[in-house]
């Protein structure tokens, strides 16, 4: 049975898709509040603002994004070397690994937030911002990188208390920031007047107070680990390890985030009625893969935790099941959503042509939403051990390899307002070479057969 002390679930032990739905439910739950409060984003901003400011807030996430996703593959690569130092009852490695990352949060954060103040014009002008969103794109992405330390710090948190077992605490962190993030929406945006720089300046400090409040919380549910508030301990040797899973994943995200950068130039192609489709299709999309995150969260740790303890038997007993179980969940939100999207669409904007946009992206995304889920899954399943080279291949081929060229090709020789064919293309493509993986590779086959023989690796 899960161990539920301290809110910790042991991947260890127990029934394993009990211990993964009980581990996913809070994240689902927690997804479902992160698109509650970029919801709220959206129908304030379109209400108060209008669709140019709609489209401006649509394009400026991805370039945030991209400074972002290094650092918060480091923080995965934290997050499963903690799952497998917990499998292992090593206590004292976990200390050591939570006392380097919140050296590395400050070493990277800070930074970040003041280069990308002065790097915004020069990515929006790389996006192709159009001239009439241009001044409110610039104002939003350069507020959000001020709100870098607080993102970082949280995700930070939130990924060492994933490794540890705990789940639910992120729940509650993600209740406070929601709930920051209405209440400042509404202050700054309807009550002050402040356009998209009102909604950035929310989003931004209620990531501050959820970082916070987890600092707050890991201090007194897990005194053992010994974690403060400003950086006091850093390990040489921890920082090595966490850089040889965590930068892979790292660059990976990054460049992944950047191509869709480039993807988004040629929605920017389009004007700013086909964006302003685009952010409000990316409401509803958002919702319906709500699922993903959780269980791709889960099957690392479950990984993770299994690899540390040598328990191979139990991750060849969830390597198919789990990944499957995302698809079906992912696949039935879909069908759901498909089928209630119409109206839910039209609380966004009033603008018949924003509307059959985001209607037409909607559906394309939400019918192959459930390859992306099981190749998530797999991922999720394979980096848990460790062996993060082949995904992070997988990974920058299923972008620049597929999903950038299809993408450019609809573009340039077909109907531009369909360029979100290039995501069912791609998701594809990764799923199957994923599952070729399982197959194929030669370390995965090693570890079935440590679980057939019930062996114990070096």
């Amino acid at each position: 049975m899960a161990n539920s002390q301290k809110g910790k679930i042991d991947m260890t032990t127990g029934r394993i898709m009990r211990n993964i739905i009980l581990f996913a439910i809070p994240i689902i739950i927690g997804n479902v509040l992160q698109q509650l409060y970029t919801t709220v984003d959206a129908l304030v901003i379109g209400k108060y603002c209008g669709d140019t400011s709609l489209a401006a807030v649509g394009t400026s996430s991805q370039p945030v994004e991209v400074l972002l996703c290094v650092f918060l593959g480091i923080g995965t690569g934290v997050s499963i070397l903690i799952s497998q130092y917990t499998g292992a009852r090593e206590s004292g490695k976990v200390v050591s690994v939570c006392g380097t990352s919140i050296t590395l949060i400050y070493i990277v954060g800070i930074p970040i937030g003041i280069l990308g103040w002065f790097a915004a014009p020069y990515i929006l002008e790389f996006m192709k911002v159009p001239q009439d969103v241009w001044n409110a794109a610039l104002i939003y992405t350069r507020l959000v990188f001020l709100g870098t330390l607080g993102n970082l710090g949280y995700n930070m948190n939130a990924g060492i208390l994933r490794g540890l077992g705990d789940s639910k605490a992120s729940l509650w962190f993600l209740v406070v920031s929601c709930i920051s993030n209405i209440v400042l929406d509404l202050v700054f945006v309807a009550g002050f007047g402040m356009d998209v720089a009102g909604a950035a300046l929310a989003t931004s400090i209620a990531m501050f107070i959820s970082w916070l409040v987890s600092i707050v919380y890991i201090r007194k549910m897990f005194p053992e680990i010994h974690f403060t508030f400003l950086p006091r301990r850093f390990s040489g040797k921890m920082m090595k390890d966490i850089l040889a899973i965590g930068l892979p994943v790292g660059l990976n995200n990054s460049l992944y985030s950047l191509g869709h950068v480039a993807l988004q130039t040629f929605n920017n192609s389009q004007g700013a009625i086909f964006m302003a489709g685009g952010a409000v299709a990316g409401r509803i999309t958002g919702c319906s893969n709500i699922a993903i995150t959780g269980l791709s969260s889960a099957a690392t740790t479950f990984s993770g935790q299994n690899y540390g303890a040598k328990k191979y038997d139990r991750i060849k007993e969830g390597h198919w099941r789990i990944p499957l179980c995302s698809g079906v969940i992912t696949l039935s939100f879909g069908l759901f959503f498909i089928m209630i999207h119409r109206p839910l669409i039209r609380f966004f904007s009033s603008d018949e042509m924003v509307l059959m946009y985001a209607s037409r992206h909607i559906v394309v995304m939400l019918l192959s939403q459930w390859f992306y889920a099981i190749f998530n899954c797999i991922i999720s399943i394979v980096n848990g051990t460790g062996k993060v080279r082949y995904t992070t291949i997988v990974n920058i081929l299923m972008l620049w390899a597929v999903r950038i060229p299809s993408a450019y090709i609809i573009n340039k020789y077909f109907d531009g307002t369909w360029v979100m064919l290039c995501f069912p293309i791609s998701f594809s493509f990764g799923m199957f070479a994923m599952i070729g993986y399982y197959l194929f590779s030669p370390a995965w086959k090693e570890v079935m057969e440590l679980a057939e023989h019930g062996k114990a690796s070096d």
